[in-house]
């Protein structure tokens, strides 16, 4: 029997994938900062909405705050923001392909800080599904980037790498921080926990991204209410994702929803084939394989 982790997971990247589709739309009528921050000023009430309903609704207690919870909260929130600020800096760089190829990492540097952080260990079968699913990725980015195998060694020591390792890692350090957030709170069962988490991570990301936005932006706050429908729906999809992605991270080590999440890219692949009528390579079906292979690899591990 497939474990409840490995579907919610599947349903979480899913939903991310539609997330981001939707904020490209956003592009045009936002900045940057304005079309990344309504993932977090939409979802906040639909998060806190969703914590009151299994609390009164469902009948679960709120579980007690400790500290620990909310040092982990938000260190993941801050470093959500830290990786989209870093992304978007990585790409005003003429050869950002490299770097961002290198952000893609993100899985290996969960699977360490998992261990240093939470002591999360990784089976022999599940090393193996993740090195075999970073291939994949990394044949996927050369195949869409343009990028060489040998671009990737000889841009070892470039910034654009750096940036694009510490992109990896913030966005690695996110999962494992919730993930630290959940198993912090000592009451309640994993739906709950999981919801806390994200309400409390919600709040924290929409008041510190909100205060920067005013500062530096002041005029994407009147835009992002202005554009409130198509704003309002990257901020249900981006609720959904998060549900799911909290809930799994709540249930299984990060590394390993994090490695099964990548199927993301596969529903991109999809996508780009069927919608878009885009031609493929040789290279791209190998990645996909590769990457089905990996998750097919961490199902049948359990």
């Amino acid at each position: 029997m497939i474990e409840l982790w490995i579907p919610i997971t599947v349903f979480a990247a899913f939903m991310q994938n539609l997330r981001s589709a939707l904020q490209k739309h956003l592009k045009g009528r936002l900045s940057t900062g304005g079309a990344s921050y309504v993932r977090f000023l939409y979802a906040c009430p639909l998060a806190l909405a969703y914590l009151l309903g299994l609390h009164e609704v469902g009948g679960h207690p709120l579980p007690a705050v400790n500290g620990l919870f909310l040092l982990y909260c938000l260190l993941g929130g801050l470093s959500q923001i830290l990786f989209t600020f870093l992304l978007i800096h990585l790409f005003s760089f003429r050869n950002f392909a490299v770097g961002t190829t290198y952000s893609k990492t993100e899985v290996i540097q969960v699977a360490l800080l998992g261990f240093i952080l939470l002591g999360d260990t990784i089976s022999v079968v599940g090393i193996f599904a993740i090195g075999v699913g970073m291939i994949g990725i990394l044949a996927l980015s050369v195949a869409h980037r343009g990028v060489s195998w040998k671009s990737l060694a000889t841009g070892l020591f470039e910034k654009t790498t750096a940036i694009g390792l510490l992109c990896a890692t913030f966005l690695g350090a996110s999962s494992v921080f919730y993930r630290g957030a959940a198993l912090a709170l000592d009451d309640g069962d994993v739906v709950m926990r999981a919801a806390f988490a994200l309400a409390l991570a919600l709040v924290m990301q929409t008041v510190i991204m909100g205060a920067y936005l005013l500062l530096r932006e002041p005029g994407q706050m009147t835009a992002i209410f202005r554009h409130w429908r198509p704003a309002l729906a990257v901020g249900v999809s981006g609720f959904l994702a998060s549900v799911g992605w909290f809930t799994a991270l709540a249930l299984q080590n990060a590394a390993y929803v994090r490695a099964v999440g990548q199927v993301e890219l596969v529903f991109t692949f999809i996508a780009s084939v069927l919608f878009f009528k885009e031609k493929t390579s040789p290279l791209e079906l190998s990645g996909i394989a590769l990457i089905l292979a990996a998750i097919l690899l961490l199902v049948l591990a359990g």
